[in-house]
C-alpha cells in the first residue's frame, strides 16, 4: 500500500475513534442531567379550605418548622371553598391535617401550610388524593378581630394607627435614635434589677427600714404639719416684720428636736440606699439621651394618646370599648340563668347520646359517602340523584283477577288504580339493627354491641344474608 495511503486510512480511523469517543461522553453526560433532573418521587395533594387565607403560588409548606414542600396552585370549588395544590418531597398518610399559618401579623403574603403527617403505619395517600375540610383548618384574619367592634370603635382604632403614622412621618432620623438607647436601657434596666434582688438579705432590710421610716413619718405627720406651718410663718414673718422672725425662732427649736428623731431612723434607710444607688449608676449611664429623644416623640404622641382616650371613652351611649365592657355583666347575668337549664338538658339527654353514640360511625360514613357520590357527575348528571316516588298509580290484572278495577277488562292490562286506594298497601318497617349491622356480619368485628351496654336494645341477628 502506498504510503499516501496508509496516511489517509490512518487519519480515518483517528477521526471515527475521538468522534466515538465524543459520542459516548455526550450519552454520559445526558444520563448524568437524567439522573440528577428528570422526573420527581414527589407527590401532589389537594388540600380543601374554608377560605384561601390569602396563600399565593409558592408559599411554604412545613412541617415541624422544615420545608417539604410549595403551593402549586389555588382555585375555587364548585361549592365555594379553597382547593389548595400542593407538592411534597414525601408521600403523606391517612390521617393527615393541614393548617394554614402566618409568620406574623404584620404582614400579606406571608402564608404557609402547616402539616401534621398521619402515623407511618396508616396506607400512603395516592398521588392527586384530596384531604377535605374535616382535616383542614383556615387561618383567622387579624381583619375578623376588627369586625368584631363598634363602627365607632374602629373609627377610632384607626385614629390611633392613622396618629402613630403621623408621628414619625418626616422624624425617621430621631425615631432611629431613639430605638438605638431601647436595647441599652432595657439591658441596663435588668441588671439593675439583677442587682437589687441578688443580696436578698439587703433588699429584704431595705424594704423593712423603708417600711419603719414611713411608719415613723406618719406617726409624727402632725409635726410635720407644725413644720411645714411654722415654716410658713417664718418666711412670711421675714417679708413683714422681725418680731414675727423672733416669734418663729423661738418656735423652732422644739420642732427640731421633735424631728430629730425621724432623721435618725432616716440615716439608717439612707446607708442601706447607698449600695443600690452606686449598683444604678452603670445602669442609668444611658438612660439621659434616651429620655431626651423620647420627649421628642412624646410630644407627638399627645394626639394618638387622645384618639385612644376617645376609644376607650366618648361621650354617648354604645359608643367605645367602655360601654361594651359595661354590657358584660348582663349578658354573663342572662347567661348564669340559661346555663342551669342547659345543664338539666344535657343531663336528660345523656341516655340518649350514651345509646347514639355508637352508631356514629354508620351516620358519618353514610353522609361521607353519600356527599362523595353526589358531588361527582357525569354527562347524565350527578352519580346520586334522590326524588319523590309515588306508589304504583295501576294495576296489573291477570286471569281471575279478583281486583274491582279489572272487572270486564281484558287480562293483561294496566289499569288505573284511584288516587284514594294507592297507597293502601304500603308499609313500613321498623330496623333493630346494632351498629354496622347494615353489612354482613364477621366474628370479632360487627355486629358492635359496645361491651354489652347495648344488650336488650338491638337485634345483632338483624343482618343482611349471604355471606
Amino acid at each position: 500500500m502506498a504510503p499516501e495511503t496508509q496516511r489517509v486510512n490512518t487519519g480515518r480511523r483517528t477521526w471515527i475513534s475521538r468522534a466515538a469517543a465524543g459520542g459516548a461522553l455526550l450519552v454520559g453526560l445526558v444520563l448524568v442531567l437524567v439522573i440528577l433532573f428528570g422526573g420527581s418521587s414527589g407527590r401532589t395533594y389537594h388540600l380543601i379550605f374554608e377560605n384561601g387565607g390569602q396563600l399565593v403560588s409558592g408559599n411554604q409548606v412545613l412541617v415541624a418548622g422544615q420545608q417539604i414542600g410549595s403551593v402549586n396552585s389555588i382555585t375555587l370549588t364548585d361549592d365555594r371553598n379553597a382547593d389548595v395544590t400542593i407538592s411534597t418531597d414525601e408521600p403523606l398518610h391517612e390521617g393527615t391535617t393541614a393548617v394554614i399559618r402566618a409568620t406574623s401579623l404584620s404582614g400579606i403574603a406571608n402564608r404557609y401550610v402547616s402539616i401534621t403527617p398521619g402515623p407511618n403505619n396508616e396506607p400512603m395517600l395516592p398521588d392527586n388524593a384530596t384531604i377535605e375540610r374535616g382535616n383542614t383548618t383556615s387561618i383567622v384574619d387579624l381583619d375578623q378581630l376588627f369586625n368584631t367592634f363598634r363602627p365607632e370603635t374602629r373609627k377610632a382604632l384607626q385614629n390611633v394607627i392613622k396618629g402613630q403614622a403621623q408621628l414619625y412621618t418626616g422624624h425617621t432620623e430621631g425615631a432611629r435614635r431613639s430605638y438605638k438607647y431601647f436595647e441599652p436601657a432595657l439591658s441596663t434596666g435588668r441588671q439593675l434589677l439583677d442587682e437589687v434582688t441578688r443580696d436578698q438579705r439587703t433588699f429584704s432590710q431595705f424594704i423593712i427600714t423603708g417600711s419603719k421610716a414611713l411608719g415613723a413619718i406618719a406617726d409624727r405627720k402632725n409635726d410635720l404639719a407644725a413644720l411645714t406651718s411654722n415654716a410658713n410663718q417664718a418666711l412670711g414673718a421675714i417679708a413683714r416684720e422681725n418680731t414675727s422672725l423672733d416669734r418663729v425662732l423661738v418656735a423652732l427649736p422644739p420642732t427640731l428636736r421633735q424631728a430629730n428623731t425621724t432623721f435618725v431612723n432616716l440615716r439608717a434607710t439612707l446607708d442601706d440606699l447607698t449600695p443600690l444607688v452606686n449598683s444604678a449608676k452603670p445602669a442609668t449611664k444611658h438612660l439621659t439621651p434616651f429620655l431626651r429623644n423620647l420627649r421628642q416623640v412624646s410630644e407627638r404622641g399627645v394626639p394618638v394618646v387622645h384618639d385612644l382616650s376617645l376609644a376607650i371613652n366618648r361621650p354617648g351611649p354604645n359608643n367605645d370599648i367602655t360601654e361594651s365592657l359595661r354590657a358584660q355583666p348582663r349578658a354573663t347575668a342572662a347567661a348564669d340563668k340559661a346555663v342551669p337549664h342547659a345543664i338539666t338538658g344535657l343531663n336528660a339527654s345523656q341516655p340518649v347520646i350514651t345509646f347514639a353514640r355508637p352508631y356514629s360511625p354508620d351516620l358519618f360514613g353514610w353522609i361521607s359517602k353519600f356527599g362523595q357520590d353526589a358531588s361527582y357527575y357525569d354527562a347524565d348528571g350527578h352519580y346520586v340523584r334522590v326524588s319523590t316516588a309515588e306508589a304504583n298509580p295501576f294495576h296489573y290484572c291477570t286471569a281471575g283477577d279478583s281486583n274491582p278495577v279489572c272487572a270486564g277488562k281484558p287480562t293483561g292490562s294496566l289499569e288505573p288504580i284511584p288516587l284514594s286506594e294507592q297507597f293502601s298497601g304500603l308499609q313500613f318497617n321498623n330496623f333493630t339493627r346494632c351498629p354496622g349491622g347494615s353489612t354482613q356480619p364477621i366474628s370479632g368485628s360487627n355486629p358492635f354491641l359496645d361491651g354489652g351496654n347495648l344488650d336488650g336494645k338491638c337485634d345483632p341477628n338483624d343482618v343482611p344474608p349471604g355471606p
